[in-house]
């Protein structure tokens, strides 16, 4: 796959840390010849990113909470003045607090319920209008994160998986949208992975241990499948495909656990 997005400019949102999935993406892209614009909240993941990236040529790197609508505004526009356009960007943003994942979903607070809405499915939709005139010229490709529980009711998920739900049902909403400016835009449902955002989920490792029991595939899934799967949903080959949902789990979504 190496060459398949050479001279692309990808945006990937959400490198925090070598576990995070969108390293997984950013290390695909990268080996498949783009040019990474990788962005990251606050001082701390910055440096954590840099210190990722340093043997890696021509990474540009971005600082941006996506709860600040000047601060997504000034890195597209910071984007623009840097490499003019954009082809792909990936959205890996999640978050919710701890203690709303526990515990009964009935029993979420209204600011924790808005947090996890803001970041986790409202921010695809700020950053989305902020790409789209960066790709309008020559089309472009997206790529958001969810998971199973935005299907399906998984214990202590909670007002995460309402969150998921809506992005979800964000893809296929912008997709009408931005198709007739030649953009797609599809989410990946990874499965379980460890993450430092994953061991937030109370008894997160034992679910993991369930679920690699249970898929067909009978191994756990790796940053790099996941990584190869948006590698493929932002390149060419997959020019006829929009507003869907894939699974990257190993098959576990078609099993009826």
């Amino acid at each position: 796959m190496t060459g398949l997005l050479k001279e692309k400019n990808i945006l990937i949102m959400g490198v925090s840390n070598k576990w995070s999935i969108a390293w997984g993406i950013a290390q695909s892209c990268f080996n498949a010849g783009a040019n990474l614009l990788l962005s990251c909240q606050d001082e701390r993941t910055e440096k954590s990113v840099r210190d990722l990236t340093c043997d890696m040529e021509g990474v540009k790197i971005y600082r941006c909470d996506v709860t600040d609508d000047d601060q997504i505004k000034d890195m597209f526009d910071s984007i623009e003045k840097d490499v003019g356009v954009l082809h792909g960007m990936v959205h890996s943003l999640a978050f919710a607090k701890k203690e709303e994942l526990e515990g009964f979903y009935y029993n979420t607070s209204r600011d924790g319920y808005l947090l996890a809405q803001n970041i986790s499915s409202y921010s695809l939709v700020a950053v989305t209008r902020h790409a789209r005139p960066l790709m309008i010229d020559k089309g472009g490709s997206i790529v958001t994160l969810t998971y199973l529980g935005g299907e399906r009711a998984i214990p202590n998920y909670n007002v995460m998986g309402v969150a998921k739900a809506a992005l979800e049902a964000s893809v296929r909403y912008l997709a009408m949208d931005l198709g007739p400016d030649n953009i797609r835009i599809n989410s990946i449902s990874a499965g379980p992975i460890k993450t430092l955002a994953a061991r937030g989920v109370r008894d997160f490792t034992t679910m993991l241990k369930q679920y690699e029991e249970k898929i067909p595939l009978k191994q756990p899934i790796t940053q790099q499948e996941i990584g190869d799967t948006a590698l493929f949903l932002l390149s060419p080959l997959s020019r006829g495909i929009t507003g869907e949902n894939i699974h990257v789990d190993g098959g576990y979504h078609v099993l009826g656990v």
